[in-house]
């Protein structure tokens, strides 16, 4: 009886709990992970402007960081709880572009950026001098703070640490005189170092208010989404402009190297930054997994050190760094004193996949990057694991990351320029949200800074993502003939091109640009043909509004002709039809070269017909039209009026740019057998070819060219593309394009 009492009473209590329960009277802590955030659209994971911030990598989550802390088991202080609480770092801590951003400034001129005048006696770093630079030089730039949309201020905020002798004292006085501070509403604060020794805290040393925050080593918990950018650590020899190329060379199947895993660099016997590269002996192997430290720096450091340091220092002067960096699949980048690393940078260069261990670090512009598809997130409290961790990804998937290291390399970070611009195309994505860049677009070739959208938001309006994509190029292309004299009769070269193109099966329609100082020759001058004639004067006479986006152009391809061109219509449509195997690159018949002229340290320019070629010129060539866009749009005002003013080069620009966004050569076609530039009368603005001063000054562009952007974008091929059964010796009924081998 007693025994079925006390079943009764435990009964009734559990279903009393489990009432109470469900009533909400007792509060079950289901999740130690704190709230989700379903309405945040970065952290939607797709769609434009998509964060990337849970990068599992490889190694299995930790479990949950109050079970580290037996001690707080009462409170949940959740990521963003830690980030508010952090009051002393900035006002603005809970700032949001929807917040903390004056879009009206930026409706009138579109996205502007003005750069302080420098304030005399105020010096500034190579660094700092070097952003600004890239600023100014960018088409983002304005003189008129009226136009702007952000600001930048030209006191040099890269290095708070105030042990440096690059520190500037008395920046919050400073900041808060100029007149358009503002309480920092629209600026945007640059920093590479925060914080001294001994805790190196992320705090600037005055208050940037509503400033965003464009700054290296950033934590998860400082970090404020959607409106921060986080920036790589880069040193001061990173170059401004060009930059160099990664360091893979071609991909070797199984993409193995000498080493599995391999780290070089500093240890820290005591502070910040000590516990993760204090550890690393404990996986260190010496055969593939060779981590090196040493103790060896610093004023005081005998005082501090170990019973590991001496035989650490011996080991480590053995190994050359670039060579383990070049010769290693795996890159350690351990957090340091602060959590970014210059090893972070170095390993993406070198093809070597970087392993992160640096715990609640905001990775480089992780709002756009896709960290997943390029490195390994470790966690530094599972060391132990890396080795088996690394070991265990298979080869395909190295060599994928591999590649993805040398594009990022490339694409964002192998120049200060390339950091710069891809900061500020970030934000503009933010302020002009509906015209953003997918993350196919940031993350696949030829990267985000290439594709405009302005253009279009669509993948499929471009001419790199058809294979991707699974669609066909254009089946039709727009004739545009380049004309600078007067239409005096009717059987000159330019009537003959016309008709001979519009005869063509794939011609949609023929612009005539008209660049002539006479007047427009009246409508029947010209000859009747089966496709629209559209004639249009170009803009200012000059010669780069060849390449300007008219919106009369309805088709994707361009077929660019200058009006003294020699064409048959079998030649244009062979050329077309190679054109749609290769629709991001430029197709065509005169064909050019440049060289590096030893003697004289520059380079140079030739027109021989060699064994190989850089350049085929838009005189006779077909393209995607989106490179009238990019043409327009991304390149200097500058070089597009050193082109104007010497009515030349502009061909050469072109291929300048096509080769820069897509690393890859332009296709030469065949043709008839001597391609002949007509010379026209030496009145002629079209005499060009036979002007002394002509190949001089192509000679110059390619100089001036290359010292904008910074490298030599052409690359040179051996290739050139014949119609199957070209020359062979078959009956030349059974050949498809029989009239190249007549003429």
């Amino acid at each position: 009886m007693q025994a079925k009492k006390r079943y009764l009473i435990l009964f009734s209590t559990g279903a009393c709990l489990i009432l109470l329960f469900c009533l909400g009277g007792i509060q079950v802590p289901l999740s130690r992970r704190g709230p989700s955030r379903p309405h945040d659209r970065r952290l939607s994971g797709y769609g434009p402007g998509a964060r990337w911030r849970h990068m599992s990598g490889y190694l299995q989550p930790f479990s949950s960081w109050e079970q580290d802390r037996s001690d707080d088991l009462t409170e949940h202080i959740s990521p963003r709880q830690k980030r508010d609480a952090n009051s002393g770092l900035y006002t603005g801590k809970r700032c949001r572009m929807e917040s903390c951003f004056d879009f009206s400034l930026c409706e009138r001129n579109g996205f502007k950026v003005y750069v302080y005048p420098q304030q005399k006696g105020e010096k500034l770093s190579e660094s700092y001098q070097n952003i600004l630079s890239s600023i100014e030089g960018s088409r983002f730039y304005t003189s008129d703070p009226g136009q702007a949309c952000l600001f930048v201020l030209s006191l040099d905020t890269l290095d708070r640490d105030q042990l440096s002798p690059q520190y500037v004292h008395n920046l919050k006085a400073k900041i808060q005189s100029l007149p358009l501070w503002n309480g920092g509403k629209n600026h945007i604060i640059f920093n590479l170092y925060s914080g001294t020794w001994p805790d190196y805290t992320e705090d600037l040393g005055f208050d940037i208010g509503l400033a965003m925050l464009a700054k290296a080593s950033i934590s998860t918990e400082n970090f404020r989404p959607d409106f921060d950018v986080s920036i790589p650590l880069f040193s001061k020899d990173h170059p401004r402009t060009g930059g160099e190329k990664g360091y893979l060379k071609y991909n070797t199947i199984p993409p193995y190297r000498k080493y599995m895993l391999v780290f070089k660099g500093k240890r820290y016997l005591t502070g910040i930054g000590s516990d993760t590269r204090n550890a690393l002996y404990h996986i260190h192997n010496s055969e593939d997994v060779v981590l090196l430290t040493t103790c060896k720096h610093g004023k005081d450091w005998q005082k501090h050190k170990d019973a590991r340091c001496n035989k650490d220092n011996a080991e480590y002067d053995k190994y050359d760094y670039r060579e383990m960096l070049y010769n290693s699949t795996f890159c350690l980048v351990p957090r340091g004193r602060r959590l970014g690393s210059f090893r972070f940078l170095e390993a993406l260069q070198a093809a070597c996949v970087p392993v992160m261990l640096s715990n609640g670090w905001e990775l480089p512009f992780s709002e756009i990057i896709d960290w997943n598809r390029a490195a390994v997130i470790g966690d530094e409290r599972l060391l132990l694991q890396i080795p088996s961790t690394v070991h265990s990804i298979h080869q395909d998937k190295i060599l994928s990351l591999r590649q993805q290291t040398q594009f990022l390399w490339e694409a964002y970070f192998n120049s200060v320029e390339k950091i710069v611009l891809t900061t500020l195309e970030i934000i503009q994505d933010r302020v002009l949200l509906h015209t953003s860049r997918s993350n196919l677009m940031w993350n696949s070739l030829p990267g985000g800074l290439f594709t405009l959208p302005q253009y279009s938001t669509s993948l499929r309006d471009f001419p790199f993502y058809y294979a991707e994509l699974g669609i066909k190029p254009p089946s039709k292309f727009t004739a545009i003939i380049h004309v600078v004299t007067p239409l005096v009769s009717q059987s000159q070269p330019v009537m003959k091109l016309l008709v001979a193109v519009a005869k063509s099966q794939y011609c949609a329609q023929v612009i005539v640009l008209w660049n002539c100082e006479k007047p427009l020759p009246a409508k029947h001058r010209w000859p009747a043909t089966s496709v629209p004639v559209t004639v249009i004067e170009g803009e200012s006479k000059v010669i780069s509004s060849r390449f300007l986006p008219y919106n009369t152009i309805p088709t994707d391809a361009v077929l660019s002709l200058d009006e003294d061109t020699v064409l048959s219509t079998t030649e244009v449509d062979f050329a077309f039809t190679v054109w749609q195997s290769f629709p991001d690159r430029i197709v065509g018949y005169p064909a050019r070269s440049h060289f590096w002229d030893s003697n004289k340290e520059r380079w140079g320019y030739t027109s021989k017909w060699t064994n190989d070629y850089s350049m085929v010129l838009t005189g006779a060539a077909i393209y995607h039209k989106y490179y009238h866009d990019l043409y327009t749009t991304y390149l200097p005002a500058s070089l597009k009026i050193m082109v104007d003013q010497m009515s030349n080069c502009e061909d050469i620009l072109m291929n300048f740019l096509v080769s820069l966004v897509t690393k890859l050569p332009p296709i030469k076609v065949t043709q008839k057998k001597q391609y002949k530039e007509t010379m026209m009368g030496q009145s002629s603005r079209a005499s060009r070819w036979a002007d002394p001063d002509h190949f001089a000054q192509r000679q110059t562009c390619m100089n001036k060219f290359a010292n904008w952007f910074g490298t030599m974008p052409l690359i040179h091929s051996q290739m050139r593309l014949d119609p199957v059964l070209f020359k062979d010796q078959v009956s030349i009924l059974r050949k498809k394009y029989r009239d190249i081998e007549r003429l």
